[in-house]
């Protein structure tokens, strides 16, 4: 590793880490507060779910989520902020080694004394380290606006952490695939397309997944590996589902350092 493009890439995503974790903030303020009135209103809220098709419900993950529970309604609201997580994640990983040939700047870096094995690693870990940061801020956020807005209903916080948890893994997946697609693209000259595609594309799927029941469709989405209605009600990951997600990132990582390693860096 690098110190010096390590710090470089850290400071570059310093804005970008508190615009993200300030959105998903927005995300806990908008529906938090909904939770009480939800919660002394359980027979009339079961009663309008039962007027949706069971699709929709499977869609958003609302069939098997107790909303008049404190972590059933966040499960509920865990969803967009898994979508804010995937679509951060996805960008960092189409952009991390894309941005070089998009400013012309690759014909600088690759001619520096530093092997390109070091600068990936040194990219990866700074990309990796603002996600870290990000997932943390979400814990906190997690813990204290529940807290704030729960009333006098209890939760489980270790069953919220054991939630929260997975939160560095479904990152790692967005990241780890943006970053194998971008080298296999000549050039990228925006992340946005491509991160909001990737991460709507997968929830399509795991919506999909859902409104058709348990099938193959869900192994290969996160937002089934990491389903939050599921987590809470089951108080467990599914152990398959984790090990196929593990294995699919570090193939992503792996192909994309073998990539980087041997691929022809368009010059300016």
């Amino acid at each position: 590793m690098n110190p010096n493009i390590y710090r470089h890439e850290l400071r570059l995503r310093l804005r970008s880490v508190l615009i993200w974790s300030a959105g998903i903030l927005a995300l806990h303020l908008l529906y938090l507060p909904f939770y009480q009135s939800f919660a002394t209103q359980a027979a009339l809220i079961e009663q309008m779910k039962s007027s949706f098709p069971p699709e929709f419900l499977a869609a958003f993950g609302m069939d098997g989520a107790d909303l008049s529970q404190v972590l059933g309604f966040y499960s509920f609201i865990f969803l967009f902020v898994q979508i804010c997580l995937a679509i951060q994640a996805g960008n960092y990983g189409f952009g991390l080694l894309s941005v070089e040939e998009s400013q012309r700047t690759a014909d600088f870096l690759l001619t520096r004394p530093v092997p390109r094995g070091h600068i990936f690693v040194s990219k990866v870990l700074a990309a990796s380290t603002a996600l870290a940061v990000s997932a943390a801020l979400v814990w906190g956020e997690a813990f204290v606006l529940i807290d704030l807005f729960r009333g006098a209903h209890p939760y489980d916080p270790a069953l919220l952490a054991l939630l929260l948890a997975g939160i560095p893994l479904f990152q790692a997946f967005f990241f780890s695939v943006g970053l194998a697609v971008s080298l296999l693209v000549r050039r990228i000259r925006s992340v946005t397309p491509y991160g909001l595609g990737l991460g709507f594309g997968m929830y399509a799927l795991g919506a999909f997944s859902g409104m058709l029941g348990e099938t193959p469709l869900e192994w290969l989405t996160p937002f089934k590996h990491f389903d939050a209605a599921r987590i809470v009600q089951r108080r467990a990951y599914d152990v398959r589902l984790l090990w196929l997600n593990a294995a699919a990132t570090l193939l992503a990582l792996a192909f994309s350092y073998w990539r980087y390693l041997h691929r022809d860096i368009p010059a300016a």
